[in-house]
């Protein structure tokens, strides 16, 4: 159960909920990558080198090597995996919630009735892939950005279409 789940009040549902698109993760897997290909280079190169040569640095300096570069390769995308998995955005019946970060954490929660506008901004790669980054402003508050939002139309259509449910009522 996640932090939306845990913190609905009284007569609250989750309508959507939704999370960051995998393009947050595009530099961490990118560095990774890199760092992976480093150790697998450590590891030819250990494996190529003849027995007895002893100009070049010993097989056990190059396992060592491969083996820190895929240590470093694999933090560095779990890292990424870890960004994007422990954001949490949901539009309810009576707000919007998001909640970023595991150590530190930052939540954002805008009654619907406070909501004043929703902007969406794809840039042409956004709408290619699906991400943009969507700005709720409040009433009399500063605006809230969250970036990289997977399929940020649809977090704005709902958010639109609970305001409008709730001021029917």
């Amino acid at each position: 159960m996640g932090y939306v789940e845990k913190h609905l009040i009284p007569g609250e549902s989750i309508q959507y909920q939704t999370k960051l698109h995998w393009i947050v993760m595009l530099g961490h897997v990118a560095i990774a990558a890199v760092f992976e290909l480093l150790a697998i280079t450590f590891l030819v190169a250990a494996f190529s080198k003849p027995a007895g040569a002893k100009a070049a640095p010993s097989r056990d300096a190059m396992y060592v090597g491969a083996l820190i570069c895929f240590l470093i390769g694999a933090t560095l995308f779990c890292i990424g995996l870890l960004k994007r998995s422990i954001t949490e955005m949901a539009v309810t019946n009576k707000r919007v919630i998001v909640k970023t970060g595991l150590a530190e954490r930052r939540t954002t929660e805008i009654l619907l009735s406070r909501i004043e506008s929703v902007v969406v901004d794809e840039p042409a790669m956004g709408r290619i892939l699906g991400y943009g980054t969507v700005i709720v402003r409040g009433t009399g508050g500063t605006p809230e950005v969250f970036q990289k939002i997977q399929n940020p139309l649809k977090f704005r259509e709902q958010v639109q279409s609970q305001i409008a449910g709730d001021r029917a009522n």
